[in-house]
């Protein structure tokens, strides 16, 4: 986990993602003869993802609220 510490929010996305592939292409865990690997729990590196989306968008654009959508109704 040291080596994350200098990543920003976007390269963690990035790595966040790719072990969400590895996961969904591989499966959660597997097993070689008497050695076994289990991965990060799918649910959540979803949850990593969805909060990492949220710092990268709010630094990249400083101001807009986030998650917010707007709708302008003309008329009835």
């Amino acid at each position: 986990m040291e080596g994350f510490k200098n990543m920003d929010p976007a390269q963690l996305l990035a790595e966040v993602d790719r072990a969400i592939i590895s996961i969904l292409q591989g499966g959660q865990s597997y097993r070689i003869g008497t050695r076994s690997l289990t991965r990060a729990n799918l649910t959540e590196l979803r949850n990593l993802k969805t909060e990492l989306e949220a710092q990268a968008s709010k630094d990249s654009a400083p101001g807009l609220i986030d998650r917010t959508s707007v709708a302008i109704f003309d008329g009835r």
